[in-house]
């Protein structure tokens, strides 16, 4: 999955992306489920408008479900859209917001432990929460549904501990 690269005005002299994810496409599936309730609902709802109030109910039942589509399916997607995880050879740095934007970097040396954890549908999918233990009084940070989490795991303990005997093909953007 291509995301958005860092701009390179934003990494520090000798700093490189190692991972950069969005959460996982699983976020979508309430929301690709209401969709198609909703259009069925739509059009239900269209037919069944008395033929004297025609057109105008059915632009009314039309504008319901396009303001139920906005709420519903799109905020849901453009949060989705916006929620990046980025690992670099320094910190772990988290961007989202549709409007209003927030986003915030973890130095890699107040990192202590790193965890993840996997649900049955998690495995399924293949995404997981990644836990990160820090030395700062906020105690763990938790990244939900990160696409590929053991792999993401695995990088984030070489940057911390240095190699380990499990070797991964690529840093890039999944």
């Amino acid at each position: 999955m291509a995301v958005m690269g860092l701009p390179r005005k934003l990494l520090g002299e000798g700093e490189h992306v190692e991972v950069q994810v969005r959460t996982h496409a699983k976020k979508l599936i309430p929301a690709a489920l209401l969709f198609i309730l909703l259009a069925a609902a739509v059009g239900f709802g269209c037919a069944l408008v008395p033929a004297d109030m025609t057109p105008i109910g059915q632009y009314v039942v039309i504008v319901v479900g396009l303001v139920l589509w906005i709420w519903w399916c799109l905020v849901p997607f453009l949060r989705w859209r916006t929620t990046t995880y980025t690992i670099t050879n320094r910190r772990v740095i988290t961007r989202t917001g549709i409007v209003a934007k927030t986003g915030t970097d973890l130095p890699l040396v107040r990192v202590n432990d790193v965890s993840y954890d996997r649900s049955l549908t998690d495995r399924i999918l293949g995404c997981g929460t990644l836990r990160i233990q820090t030395a700062g009084e906020n105690g763990t940070v938790v990244l939900d549904d990160v696409p590929e989490v053991r792999r993401v795991h695995l990088i984030m303990t070489e940057l911390l501990f240095g190699e380990v005997a499990d070797d991964h093909q690529s840093r890039a953007t999944w």
